[in-house]
């Protein structure tokens, strides 16, 4: 990241709040060199930012052109690189109209996650892609259709060079990317780096690199590294992973970070008879959503407050953290929220409630007033009945440190969207589920089936989820299986930095 020019308090915040909205993440140095130099074949090459910020990338070479949405940031791009053509501009819409082709393209995309990225611009920006075959679904972060449209602005045998987001390696939307960049490319290479190119952030960036533009190729070249070096040439490939494969695999490169050992016994076994995938023997899901968490959860004070009959009650809970480190949520430790006055009961209402006068008095409380505009209260029919409301068999922890926890729901408690609930299917136990989840395999698939989120966190949607691998409980692994999937889930913890995995000798063997 760039230097706050301003020490004000008031205008960092300011500074930090903007670069955030634009999804703004400036280059190191080193890095905007090395993949200028990768680029360049000749002194004569012109080469394009299309996110050029304050102009790291400008600066590396003289004959450089920069796009970039914020007039401050182009300021000072001109100033810095005053031989280079500075745009002021969004992207999308430069790259709609522009004649202008390039021998490179290089920088670092703006990352607005989709929750932000949407309306005509995400619109221009989606159709943009199909230029080169790109078609990224519309729940996507900016920098994949980014990307593509840059790819299109390239003269034939271009190159491209990317800082990305490390969720190239898993993410959804990365997969129809990654193909429409191999039916462009006789290369298309993506560099993933365990120490962290931008130590401020939580999430990790790798590096993707793509030559011969006009060509195609069949598969993904990936290279591991410890930490980006400054060099004049890309790194050599690690290994070759086939668009097949890729696919096969839903998408999702990281597992490759795993040696070819680990993987062959890892994949060997996920298809036999004596294992199972966990969607197999349980649907899961995501908890139920009030849209007003505060409103619907009340304290034990507030429900002898208000007098609200016990029957319009459920015993919640409301966060991951809430869980017990222990197999089973128990009712001890639902007494022990009592006891904390902590709001664990769900109003659980029905149309008929409403003839008991405690619970109008609650409804129409000013708190009440507040909250029933609130879009996820309003769009339902009636605003005061929350939907979806389950009493699963288990709680499954969907953000986790190092490992994925499956806790028994004995206590019979629903469960928010904080975290996934688990009801299992005719045909299997939760005990042989749970007997067999801190074997090394499912460990392991769980690191490969889930993904990274940033701070060494373990994230797993439901439908990663659903794909873990369990041994049947009566399976037992020879000590040489165990030991692969053992130092393969310290190899994936070392690579989501999980503080402890830096720890382990076996860590370093990726």
């Amino acid at each position: 990241m760039d230097e706050v020019c301003s020490k004000s308090k008031t205008n960092y915040n300011r500074v930090q709040s903007k670069r955030k909205r634009l999804g703004q993440f400036f280059t190191p140095d080193v890095v905007a060199r090395s993949l200028v130099r990768w680029s360049l074949r000749h002194e004569n090459d012109q080469i394009l930012d299309p996110a050029c910020g304050d102009g790291e990338f400008l600066l590396c070479h003289p004959r450089a052109v920069g796009v970039e949405v914020d007039s401050i940031h182009v300021q000072s791009a001109k100033s810095q690189a005053p031989s280079s053509v500075v745009h002021h501009s969004d992207f999308f819409e430069w790259a709609q109209t522009t004649q202008e082709r390039f021998d490179a393209v290089v920088g670092n995309p703006p990352f607005i996650r989709y929750q932000g990225f949407n309306g005509k611009l995400r619109e221009r920006a989606l159709d943009l892609s199909k230029r080169i075959g790109a078609r990224i679904p519309a729940l996507t972060s900016s920098w994949a259709p980014f990307i593509a449209v840059a790819a299109s602005l390239l003269k034939p045998g271009g190159r491209l060079a990317f800082v990305v987001p490390a969720e190239i390696g898993h993410a959804s939307y990365a997969v129809p990317l990654l193909e429409a960049l191999c039916k462009n490319f006789d290369l298309v290479q993506v560099i993933a780096v365990r120490e962290k190119l931008f130590p401020e952030l939580s999430e990790d960036a790798w590096i993707l690199y793509c030559d011969g533009f006009g060509s195609s190729t069949d598969a993904v070249s990936l290279t591991l590294l410890e930490e980006f070096p400054s060099s004049s040439h890309p790194p050599k490939p690690s290994r070759r992973v086939s668009l097949t494969a890729l696919r096969r695999q839903h998408g999702r490169l990281r597992r490759w970070i795993l040696s070819d050992d680990v993987l062959s016994a890892y994949d060997e076994l996920a298809n036999r008879t004596s294992t199972f995938r966990f969607g197999a023997a349980a649907t899961v899901g995501i908890g139920y959503v009030t849209g007003a968490n505060e409103f619907f959860h009340m304290r034990p004070s507030q429900v002898h407050e208000f007098g609200i009959p016990k029957e319009f009650l459920r015993v919640a809970v409301r966060r991951g953290r809430s869980l017990p480190g222990a197999p089973a949520l128990l009712s001890e430790h639902v007494k022990r929220w009592i006891e904390r006055d902590e709001p664990l009961y769900l109003l659980m209402l029905t149309e008929g409630a409403l003839k008991h006068k405690a619970i109008r008095r609650y409804l129409d409380s000013p708190a009440a007033e507040k909250i029933r505009s609130a879009f996820k209260v309003a769009i339902r029919n009636s605003w005061y009945i929350v939907p979806g409301v389950i009493v699963p068999d288990a709680f499954l922890t969907y953000m986790s440190g190092e490992r994925i926890e499956l806790i028994a729901n004995v206590a019979r408690c629903v469960g928010t969207n904080s975290v996934h609930v688990v009801t299992m299917r005719d045909g299997y136990s939760f005990d042989q589920v749970q007997g067999a989840w801190n074997s090394p395999l499912t460990q392991l698939s769980c690191e490969i089936e889930g993904h990274p989120l940033g701070g060494g966190m373990l994230k797993v949607e439901p439908r990663e989820a659903q794909r873990i691998v369990i041994p049947r409980l009566a399976r037992r692994f020879d000590s040489a299986a165990s030991a692969l999937f053992e130092e393969g889930a310290r190899v994936m913890r070392l690579w989501r930095h999980y503080p402890h995995a830096a720890n382990s000798e076996a860590g370093k063997t990726a």
